[in-house]
């Protein structure tokens, strides 16, 4: 949202933003990859604790 508010007067017409405005909107992009990442990290630790408290039997696939 806030980048479609950011580039919104450039197609309208309006006075533009200051330039900071700009790079303001380009740093959203590393933000979502920041998240993401702790999103997957946080996913693998709950992956390890199952694990870990299903204990050693339940990773082994012997028959």
């Amino acid at each position: 949202m806030a980048t479609l508010v950011t580039v919104a007067p450039l197609f309208l017409g309006g006075d533009p933003f200051p330039s900071l405005a700009y790079a303001v909107c380009m740093l959203m992009g590393a933000g979502f990859l920041i998240a993401g990442a702790g999103v997957l990290r946080g996913i693998a630790v709950q992956r390890r604790q199952a694990r870990s408290a299903a204990g050693p039997a339940a990773g082994s696939s012997a028959t």
